[in-house]
């Protein structure tokens, strides 16, 4: 028994860490993913693709409501925050959030913008390829 208590410790160690890895992981979609695949209101993901033109809406405060696109469809987001400095309209972002209880709104609570004018996170440049999008020979992040 002095060699099973040990083992049995560890066990339980690694089960913990796998539990706490599977409550913190946020599957990435682009819009066009959406349209194939369900997501349960409240489930957390990352959505990526580009701001699309003549939709940032600035609200009450500091909540802003924009649509993510990969020119397959579209997604509705609304934030509350201040949005990185190089968050506009036609450029590259990630949202981290859930569907409201609609599932049709997004509403995030991490907005992250893409590095400058001519990078982009390599997840969502080739999330946007396979969806058929021209980036303009814009390179990505390795």
């Amino acid at each position: 028994t002095h060699l099973l208590r040990p083992r049995l410790v560890g066990y339980v160690a690694v089960l913990l860490v796998m539990f706490a890895f599977s409550q913190s992981v946020a599957y990435f979609y682009v819009p066009g993913d959406l349209q194939k695949t369900a997501v349960a209101p409240g489930t957390r993901i990352r959505l990526g693709g580009l701001v699309e033109n003549g939709s940032v809406k600035r609200g009450e405060g500091t909540t802003v409501g924009f649509v993510v696109t990969d020119t397959i469809g579209t997604v509705p987001v609304t934030y509350t925050g201040i949005l990185p400095d190089l968050f506009r309209e036609g450029q590259g972002v990630v949202a981290e959030g859930a569907f409201d209880q609609s599932g049709k709104l997004f509403v995030a609570d991490t907005v992250l913008a893409k590095h400058d004018e001519t990078y982009m996170p390599k997840d969502v440049a080739d999330r946007l390829k396979a969806q058929g999008v021209s980036l303009g020979g814009k390179e990505t992040i390795r």
